[in-house]
């Protein structure tokens, strides 16, 4: 599979200042980023807002959600940056899901397992958010073969409404087609409903296993 950067068609850079705020870049991840986009993870992962506190430890959230694929995946990850270089949202992917899965196990996981205890049965909502951590199998939907791709978005509450979203999807998708990934999906918190929206305006669908609890929305890629 080709990655990012491989064909000419993609695009390192872009740059939004659609409604007039401040000029914001999206460009590649690079390891300097890793404490701001986890701390984005954090402020942004209760429904699209402020976590911190809401677990036992703050950093338990972007270990499973964020942190992973930036070990496993960082040429498939993009942040949004201002002109200081503050990092205020990301977009992160694997083009290859059952690949993924099985590198986070092997790679990931040893190193969860060393930081977190994992509780059976899972009944607190610690014991739950760890839970999910420890089960990368999860992530293989039963269309995964179909949309073999999948993603994270987090763009901090200032940021929102400016387009940036669109873009970071838009980035990766060219990045995915570029790479031959034929379809793209992603879950998220029913309790989101703003982001539900906002994924249907850019085409994504819901799937046969999607669920009310558990939303699953995919979008095939033109090869």
């Amino acid at each position: 599979m080709a990655r990012p950067g491989d064909s000419k068609t993609d695009s390192s850079t872009r740059t939004s200042n659609d409604l007039g705020g401040p000029r914001m870049t999206i460009r590649r991840y690079q390891r300097s980023d890793l404490d701001a986009v986890s701390r984005v993870c954090l402020l942004t992962a209760a429904a699209g807002g402020d976590a911190t506190g809401a677990f036992v430890d703050d950093e338990l959230m972007p270990e499973i959600w964020a942190r992973p694929y930036l070990a496993i995946e960082p040429e498939w990850a993009w942040v949004v940056a201002g002109d200081d270089g503050a990092v205020s949202g990301y977009i992160l992917a694997a083009p290859d899901t059952r690949g993924f899965v099985e590198r986070y196990r092997a790679e990931w996981l040893p190193r969860l397992s060393a930081r977190y205890t994992r509780a059976e049965p899972a009944l607190t909502p610690d014991d739950r958010m760890r839970e999910l951590g420890f089960t990368p199998e999860r992530m293989l939907v039963p269309e995964v073969d179909e949309y073999p791709a999948h993603l994270h978005i987090d763009l901090l509450p200032h940021l929102q409404g400016r387009g940036l979203g669109r873009q970071l999807i838009d980035t990766l998708e060219h990045a995915l087609g570029d790479a031959g990934v034929p379809g793209l999906h992603l879950s998220l918190d029913p309790a989101n409903t703003g982001a539900l929206a906002f994924y249907r305006r850019l085409g994504f669908g819901e799937l046969e296993s999607s669920t009310v609890d558990e939303p699953l929305l995919g979008k095939k890629l033109p090869l």
